[in-house]
């Protein structure tokens, strides 16, 4: 089977799991996603543990009973067997299994077996697979599914075994991020939307993911590295990063307010391999109280840091908490100030951008996506910030990004690349003639192709200036414009000359004045018509 038919058979899977939701009252209930994503995970968990079990014991890979020939193992075998399979693998009790479910669907109150076979299922796993809160509450993998449905529970669960029983992971477990990728963003699609600019509930398009990625990670050896999202929401620009450097070669590091979105990033890293990150994925407020830390109370250090964080959000309520002593350092020009009205205007992206570079490593790069009007802001903690990065020779370099990169946001956005190494020339990119104008819903949207994608990284990391394109700076450069970092500000003016004898330059000029003194002349034409014609109406009105 191809991998375009393992797509298709997946997304059909969700489909159908949609369908039965709708059938049963939940067609874009709140609580949908939280159906959808859960009984997915819990088929595909599933799937992983028989895959990883028939690669351990081939009479298991060879029977034609999966289930009866598993039931024949006792279980001090089955608990051998087990402890043999791979930490990213989710240990499940031969009674928690899917075709066991499947076997019960007709038994009385068939929806408290399925939720309390989910809920044992999440108990067993609870060390590796729980998100922690910033108040080190865990986050299980599942919950009771059922309460959501106010009417026939037991047929609804039954209805979601019958889909789930119908398909089978096991032949794409060999496939890579590509693949998943393109899977999560189907199982997200209706689910991850922007909800009024909360902490980064939207989706990063794909290309802005992998510019940013492939304009950071240009060194193939990079090994035992540190990855970190201050916003992460869904997990997209980490997932890209990540299979940028190796998944097998750095950790994962995470905070989002949102819980919503921390349950999508832990499944995100679950479908790419990164099971070991997910202790190290916390819900909180990440301004407000920042929850990875060194040994000593300083706030950690990493190697890479990739953000798209919300650009405008009312802090108001915890504002005056930030102004401490022991952010001073952290927020270092400054925090925005509350305005007397809207309040949701408050610029808490700036915020974000402080506390990234305030966590980077000795050697630490970050890419973050700010709105196109910070790259050339002339006063403010925005220049003040650009002030720092050139002071500290610590900026590599600006993408410009296409307007309507993203539907739901009419903001331009640029992508603003750090890097602590990077003590010399820094490439500005104006890449907002790029892209495909296309119809989103009800938005407009601006898609790069794969050669436009390409064109960028390629001249970000050659540090090549192409006209009206890309221009190459130096640190003086940016202060001498007042620390604008907006490509076209630095683009030559190229005047065109063309020889041409006195004889020539005298019989143009004559031309122009003729043509000139012509214009004149029908001009004056004009006002005495429009004179005569007004005098005229004026006299018949008396």
């Amino acid at each position: 089977m191809t991998t375009n038919q393992f797509e298709t058979q997946t997304k059909a899977l969700i489909d159908d799991l949609k369908s039965v939701c709708a059938n049963y009252g939940l067609g874009n209930d709140g609580n949908e996603f939280k159906i959808i994503s859960q009984v997915f995970l819990y088929k595909f968990l599933n799937d992983k543990y028989v895959y990883e079990l028939k690669l351990l014991d081939p009479d298991l890979a060879k029977a034609d009973d999966f289930d009866e020939a598993l039931k024949k193992y006792s279980e001090d075998d089955l608990e051998m067997l087990t402890m043999q399979i791979s930490e990213n693998t989710a240990r499940i009790a031969p009674k928690n299994l899917l075709s066991r479910l499947f076997e019960q669907q007709n038994q009385p109150q068939f929806a408290d077996i399925f939720d309390q076979t989910l809920l044992d299922v999440a108990k067993a796993n609870n060390d590796i697979f729980s998100v922690l809160t910033q108040g080190g509450e865990k986050i299980v993998l599942f919950e009771n599914i059922s309460k959501y449905v106010s009417d026939n529970r037991d047929a609804f669960c039954k209805a979601l075994v019958n889909k789930l029983i119908t398909f089978s992971f096991e032949h794409i477990f060999t496939q890579k991020f590509d693949f998943f990728a393109t899977i999560f963003e189907y199982l997200i699609k209706d689910y991850n939307t922007n909800s009024g600019g909360k902490y980064a509930e939207y989706f990063t398009p794909h290309a802005v993911a992998k510019i940013m990625a492939s304009c950071l990670v240009t060194d193939t050896n990079v090994n035992n590295v540190t990855c970190y999202d201050p916003s992460a929401g869904s997990g997209t620009l980490l997932m890209n990063l990540a299979h940028a450097i190796g998944e097998d070669k750095c950790t994962i590091y995470s905070q989002d307010i949102s819980q919503k979105s921390s349950a999508l990033l832990r499944l995100n890293l679950i479908l790419n391999n990164l099971v070991h990150s997910i202790q190290n994925i916390i819900q909180g407020n990440t301004i407000l109280s920042p929850y990875h830390k060194q040994d000593n109370g300083q706030l950690e250090k990493f190697d890479y840091i990739v953000s798209n964080p919300p650009f405008k959000l009312n802090f108001s309520e915890y504002s005056a908490d930030l102004d401490s002593k022991a952010n001073k350092e952290r927020f270092f020009a400054g925090i925005p100030k509350v305005p007397a009205k809207k309040k949701d205007s408050m610029a808490i992206y700036l915020l974000f951008i402080q506390h990234i570079i305030h966590s980077l490593s000795s050697k630490g790069k970050a890419a973050i996506v700010v709105p196109t009007g910070f790259i050339t802001a002339q006063s403010g903690i925005d220049k003040k910030i650009r002030q720092k990065l050139v002071a500290s020779k610590m900026l590599s370099g600006v993408v410009s990004m296409p307007s309507n990169i993203f539907a739901t946001t009419g903001t331009n956005v640029s992508i603003l690349f750090l890097d602590k190494t990077n003590t010399k020339d820094v490439v500005l990119v104006d890449a907002s003639n790029l892209g495909t104008k296309v119809k989103e819903g009800k938005n407009q949207k601006t898609v790069l192709s794969d050669a436009e994608e390409q064109q960028i990284i390629d001249v970000f990391n050659a540090k090549e200036a192409k006209d009206d394109f890309s221009v190459v700076v130096s640190y003086d450069d940016l202060k001498a414009k007042n620390y604008s970092l907006n490509a076209g500000q630095y683009f030559e003016v190229k005047i065109e000359y063309i020889d041409i004898t006195a004889e020539e330059f005298t019989v143009k000029m004559d031309d122009f004045k003729n043509g000139l003194n012509k214009l004149f002349d029908d001009s004056k034409s004009i006002s005495l018509d429009i004179q005569k014609n007004l005098n005229k109406i004026g006299y018949e009105r008396f």
